[in-house]
């Protein structure tokens, strides 16, 4: 028998789970070879001293896993491998844990991916969503259509013409469980052989699903305005990816005379624009400026959408309006992919917008992160003052923060964490970090209080001595 003498003695992690992790280090290690048999549970029962039901959840484990295999009325067996084992780690999260600090320390977290949850309807969402139950009697647990619900689609594109200015039908409309999941699809129906254009600093999100695809990608830098128009003409990309409505992160507003002359880039055959914009509803200054999708003339943008910013991150409801060309190609060969987004989230929405609340819930909304992003202003001025300059601030639930006092993004960012607040880095947004000088950090401020707003910039003072 094998010789098998682990110690198990941690009082947090369960017998059967310390057994089957002792087991897989023997057999990364090499010092229990591929091949060779186990112990019966009942002889390794008695030689540990534990129950069988230990040994047998254990070898189920591994078994799981396919560290073990059994073979019928001879036992179980250390599996065969191809290639060098010994490269594989054991539960990597645990070799290089969280460290304690980190799970404890922060008191203020400006992340950008956080909305306000205080003010959320529960109560009635869930009236809606009982409601869609009650009323459709179980129709909504079969599968839909691929588009996404009907009703929902008439609402949205409704809501579109109305704040947006976008022109389209709800048969033009496809929604995805978010934004990644879309520019999946959306580069399928594109076709293969493009050039995608992307903003530098941009979402790099939208870069890694691109590079995921193995789609050819070329970095156009910002101006003032956004997209250099100039730098994207003298490239040879044919698809562009822009936030005109709120760049992200730099926050600038793409001004009309720009989007016009993107507008006229996209006019040559099998060009097209992807115009994201994951949080126009929020500005600060001004009117909204319409939308490139409801200037185009010539069906060359694809609109993407979200709910994650104005509901909740969690209910993934995003969409995009796709021009008349692109959804034939999709009606012709892409309905195969299923919905990815709960019926009963879409039907609960469809409600929600339906009766008129989610309107109100977005005036309420802006109102709220106004007040907040005065305070964030008024407390960057008070505590902060001329040592650093605000980037992007006139609409969305982020900023950045270019901070002067000669610290880098790293230490920018250690420096607040260990006065509990955390901030969050810059360059993620550059391919390859080019570009980038170094002093910014990204502020959200959507999933904060106004207390915690002051709060957060007066700590920000004190960690970064100015």
């Amino acid at each position: 028998m094998i010789e098998l003498t682990p110690v198990l003695d941690s009082k947090d992690t369960p017998l059967y789970i310390q057994l089957a992790k002792y087991i897989k280090q023997e057999i990364l290690c090499g010092r229990i070879n591929p091949g060779e048999k186990l112990p019966s549970k009942r002889k390794l029962s008695v030689h540990l001293g534990l129950s069988i039901n230990t040994i047998k959840t254990a070898y189920e484990q591994l078994n799981a896993e396919g560290y073990i295999e059994s073979k019928p009325r001879q036992g179980l067996f250390v599996a065969t491998f191809e290639g060098d084992i010994s490269t594989v780690q054991l539960y990597p999260q645990e070799l290089n844990p969280l460290p304690e600090q980190e799970k404890v320390n922060i008191k203020l977290d400006f992340n950008s991916g956080k909305v306000d949850l205080e003010h959320f309807p529960y109560s009635l969402w869930r009236k809606l969503t009982i409601e869609s139950l009650y009323q459709d009697q179980g129709e909504l647990f079969n599968l839909g259509n691929p588009q996404g619900e009907l009703l929902l689609r008439e609402q949205i594109a409704t809501y579109l013409y109305a704040s947006r200015g976008a022109r389209c039908s709800a048969s033009q409309i496809i929604i995805g469980a978010g934004t990644q999941v879309l520019m999946a699809l959306l580069t399928m129906l594109i076709g293969k052989d493009k050039l995608y254009g992307v903003e530098v600093p941009g979402f790099h999100r939208t870069r890694t699903v691109l590079q995921d695809l193995g789609e050819k990608i070329i970095s156009i830098p910002l101006d003032r305005d956004g997209m250099d128009i100039k730098l994207l003409k003298n490239s040879k990309a044919n698809v562009v990816y822009v936030t005109p409505s709120h760049q992200f992160p730099n926050g600038m507003i793409m001004p009309i005379s720009r989007r016009m002359k993107l507008l006229k880039w996209a006019e040559d055959k099998n060009r097209y624009i992807i115009e994201d914009d994951y949080d126009g509803e929020y500005r600060y200054k001004g009117q909204p400026i319409p939308s490139l999708q409801g200037l185009d003339t010539m069906g060359k943008v694809i609109y993407l959408g979200t709910f994650s910013k104005s509901l909740f991150p969690s209910i993934r409801i995003s969409y995009m309006v796709l021009p008349i060309s692109l959804i034939n190609i999709y009606l012709k060969n892409y309905t195969i992919y299923k919905q990815t987004v709960s019926r009963l989230h879409q039907d609960t929405l469809y409600r929600f917008m339906k009766d008129g609340y989610w309107q109100s819930h977005l005036n309420k909304m802006r109102t709220l992160y106004r007040k907040k992003h005065g305070t964030l202003m008024l407390s960057i001025k008070k505590y902060l003052g001329n040592n650093v300059n605000v980037i992007g601030e006139n609409s969305g639930l982020h900023i950045v923060l270019e901070v002067k006092n000669n610290m880098c993004e790293e230490e920018l960012i250690e420096k607040a964490f260990k006065s509990g607040v955390k901030v969050y880095p810059l360059s993620i947004y550059y391919q390859n970090k080019e570009g980038y000088n170094g002093s910014q950090v990204l502020l959200g401020f959507g999933g904060l209080s106004e207390t915690d707003i002051d709060a957060g910039i007066r700590l920000l003072k004190e960690a970064w001595m100015i």
